[in-house]
């Protein structure tokens, strides 16, 4: 908060209501003093005169007692209007629903794990929230916008006001526990800074960063990206392919497609404790158990896929690329796991 700026109501209603409450403990002392009441007393006095009751009174008071009484009235009258005034624009305002949904959006923040961070909230970035949702993998988004953050928080997605390229605003967003962090800010300069910095605070976290021009894709990936994609690349790529091989580009389109409930093309990864690892294809017989079409197979340190055959083995953290059905790929989830 700027130091010229006003004090949040929530601020000035503890203000007041610490207020009220230095008037009862200065009312109370002043009765014990002036009217030599024992502590007990002189807080009843406190109350009844502040609360103007006007009935109760424990003794007569002395002149002296009665002009400190009317300064406790008049203090205290001000002091409650002030404060009935705050409740009133507290409610109003809706500041309290504000810092509720701070404190609801904390506490999921804190949950979270093995989620995506998304730095940016354009045109790319619209895109791969949506594409998130449909995936049903839990994500924060940070953007500098605040309509675009409120927008978000309004659709009951996490999201938060800032800087990615700011290590204190990763923090927030939980970047200790991400699974990924996909920076696609509109400007490449901004993604470099982004990726840096994330690189630096986890050296071991996945990083997929839009590069907008040619010549930023090997500064983003020297400043740690683990791959850059160029969405007017990919969309150029698209409209070939849809001019020369159109049966091709439907094809693709339909398999990637998260929404079809046909074909899908999913990436599994073989754990040591399946009981396919050390089989061969033609062992392990997944087209006739589970009845997907394996299209390629990848060790992690390999540089290239090969294309499967009978008699390719199936290694421990082996990456397979399978096409089949939604259900057929559930099964083949069980196989590999």
């Amino acid at each position: 908060m700027k130091s010229n700026s006003r004090p949040s109501i929530t601020y000035r209603f503890w203000l007041a209501f610490g207020a009220l409450t230095l008037v009862i403990c200065a009312g109370t002392l002043g009765f014990a003093i002036l009217e030599e009441m024992d502590m007990l007393n002189a807080l009843y006095m406190t109350v009844i005169t502040i609360s103007t009751v006007g009935f109760g009174e424990i003794k007569t008071l002395s002149p002296a007692g009665r002009v400190f009484t009317i300064g406790l009235i008049a203090s205290a009258a001000t002091i409650t209007f002030y404060t009935a005034s705050m409740v009133t624009n507290l409610i109003v305002s809706g500041e309290w629903r504000e810092r509720l949904e701070r404190q609801r959006e904390q506490r999921m923040l804190e949950q979270l794990k093995n989620h995506t961070i998304v730095c940016g909230y354009g045109r790319v970035g619209r895109h791969i929230v949506h594409t998130l949702l449909a995936e049903k993998m839990p994500f924060v988004v940070i953007d500098p916008d605040a309509q675009a953050i409120a927008h978000l928080r309004d659709l009951g997605h996490i999201a938060l006001q800032g800087n990615a390229a700011d290590e204190t605003v990763l923090k927030q967003a939980g970047i200790e526990h991400a699974r990924a962090l996909i920076v696609a800010v509109n400007s490449d300069a901004e993604n470099v800074f982004i990726v840096l910095t994330a690189r630096g605070m986890r050296a071991d976290l996945q990083i997929i960063a839009r590069a907008n021009y040619e010549a930023s894709e090997p500064k983003l990936l020297r400043a740690g990206a683990n791959q850059v994609i160029s969405p007017y690349r990919i969309a150029g790529r698209r409209m070939v392919t849809t001019l020369v091989r159109p049966a091709v580009a439907d094809f693709l389109d339909e398999v990637a497609h998260v929404g079809n409930e046909e074909l899908l093309i999913e990436q599994v990864t073989l754990a040591p404790s399946s009981p396919l690892v050390g089989k061969t294809l033609a062992q392990a017989q997944l087209t006739e158990r589970v009845g997907v079409t394996l299209l390629a197979c990848k060790m992690p340190n390999a540089a290239a896929r090969i294309t499967p055959n009978a008699e390719t083995v199936l290694l421990a953290q082996m990456q397979i690329l399978a096409l089949g059905s939604p259900e057929q790929l559930q099964e083949l989830l069980k196989w590999t796991t």
